[in-house]
């Protein structure tokens, strides 16, 4: 009687207030963090802690405050972020099947769809991730194949620097384009010219897309995807541009299909629609042109951005420091000369020169945040208790700046990876491409094009700032970290 008496009272704003007050404690409820769970900063009603810087420095912060492991909540989901070369390694390496899924990111499955190899899961992200691994390494003449498009295209690279004749000149694209051209070849079987404005079109879409992914305000999608769907945004720009991408990547596909012989296979694509007919009777495995296109995306993507942005990083890093740049060029003189270009067979020759280069992967800090994951099973770490199907990130960034593993984390300084005779020496912290199953499957690729494409350019070429434009070393964070636009001078030596 007493709550009928009450309702009947309520005037319009009376309903509304009460209508809050239910939704409050509904989401106070439903989102109560139990005290097994990672701790973390308090979160807005509703919103969550969508407030909270999405940077690593401010990661790093939390970190010092929370510790190791700590979570963030975005809307109504729950996301655990893992600190520091110890807990990662625990994460990552000696829990090895702990953490091997991906979390659904609506920001990118309008356009992967839980397909390919970088977002897919279970028995169909195996056979992709195998296939692919595969063709990379063994495809041709295999691992030779690609150190021959490697080597092909740093003398295109070389060339376009030349091109410029010691005068000052933004090396952005000119590097997209030569990196980019590598995994070209080997999916679509060709090269592009740099002078070619649609495939430079499609470089600038993805470089935009990628930067435009790692800022706050495109993260929010990801907390309010039914929202947010329907608003303008720099979410909306991500989605178009993908869309254009994808367009002319199904281009390419269907030329292939034109021309396709399955006795000849020429290239990824080609072994692809090999594939497909083996696989015929295996549908879970995902052989279908829906999941090439996909696949397609993730390795032009995954071949072109990470060692493009780390080839700017060493340019800037051999700017800042010329009297690095001048040890590396006294390495390369005294084992390579001038007569003949390098091949990987030199690396062993080159410690001083493979260092800077793995120093500019540290420092330059590519993947700052790693690419998210999720629990596959209940998992404690850290003594806290993870469910099965929550979000992870491992602060990648966190590792290669840890303290407790580097002499001076946040100097450039090749001697971290030079032992007391100055030979090369690996670091287990040392984790730029992530580690464990979801490890970055371009990884060897990556590792010989930095070393062909750094070793091409520094025994041809002296590089120097412009007076007055020194580069930053701040970086511009996106879904990478990369670079602030410069400009540079490359004097033939």
């Amino acid at each position: 009687m007493i709550f009928q008496a009450l309702f009947e009272c309520m005037d319009f704003t009376g309903w509304l207030l009460f209508s809050f007050v239910v939704l409050l404690l509904t989401d106070v409820f439903r989102n109560w963090r139990p005290h097994t769970f990672p701790p973390g900063p308090p979160a807005v009603p509703f919103l969550g802690n969508i407030f909270t810087g999405v940077d690593f420095k401010s990661m790093e912060k939390l970190a010092q405050e929370y510790g190791p492991v700590f979570s963030l909540r975005r809307g109504s989901e729950r996301m655990v972020f893992i600190s520091g070369y110890k807990m990662v390694k625990e994460a990552l390496v000696n829990q090895l099947d702990s953490f091997v899924d991906r979390p659904v990111l609506p920001l990118f499955h309008v356009v992967f769809k839980g397909l390919g190899i970088a977002l897919s899961n279970g028995y169909l992200w195996k056979k992709q991730r195998k296939f692919a691994n595969t063709h990379l390494r063994y495809f041709g003449e295999g691992q030779k194949s690609l150190e021959t498009y490697t080597e092909v295209e740093s003398n295109f690279l070389c060339e376009a620097f030349k091109e410029e004749q010691g005068r000052p000149f933004n090396p952005h694209y000119i590097i997209r384009y030569g990196v980019s051209n590598i995994i070209s070849s080997t999916l679509f079987g060709h090269r592009f010219e740099y002078s070619d404005q649609s495939f430079r079109k499609i470089l600038e879409l993805d470089n935009e897309a990628v930067v435009l992914a790692g800022s706050a305000q495109t993260q929010l999608y990801d907390a309010f995807p039914g929202l947010l769907q329907y608003l303008p945004g720099p979410h909306q720009t991500v989605h178009a541009n993908y869309k254009e991408i994808v367009t002319f990547l199904k281009k390419e596909i269907e030329k292939h299909q034109e021309e396709w012989n399955p006795d000849d296979p020429r290239d990824y694509i080609d072994a692809y629609l090999v594939e497909m007919e083996k696989k015929k009777e295996d549908p879970q495995a995902g052989f279908n042109i829906e999941n090439l296109l996909v696949c397609t995306l993730d390795l032009i993507e995954a071949g072109t951005e990470t060692t493009a942005t780390t080839l700017r990083w060493a340019l800037v890093y051999m700017m800042h420091y010329p009297e690095i740049q001048q040890k590396v060029q006294e390495e390369i003189d005294r084992v390579i000369g001038q007569s003949r270009q390098p091949n990987m067979a030199d690396r062993p020759n080159l410690p001083y020169t493979d260092a800077v280069i793995h120093e500019t992967q540290r420092m330059g800090n590519i993947v700052p945040l790693g690419f998210p994951k999720m629990a596959s099973k209940d998992t404690i770490l850290g003594g806290y208790f993870i469910p099965k199907g929550t979000g992870i990130s491992t602060i990648l960034a966190s590792v290669l700046l840890d303290k407790n593993e580097w002499a001076t984390p946040d100097i450039f300084n090749p001697e971290h990876f030079l032992d007391s005779k100055g030979k090369f020496c690996r670091r287990e912290a040392f984790l730029p491409f992530s580690a464990g199953k979801r490890v970055c499957l371009g990884e060897h690729m990556a590792r010989m094009e930095l070393f062909l494409l750094f070793t091409s350019l520094l025994q041809r070429f002296a590089l120097s700032p412009v007076p007055g434009e020194m580069p930053s070393l701040k970086g511009v964070l996106g879904f990478t970290h990369s670079p602030e636009e410069f400009r540079v001078t490359a004097v033939p030596r």
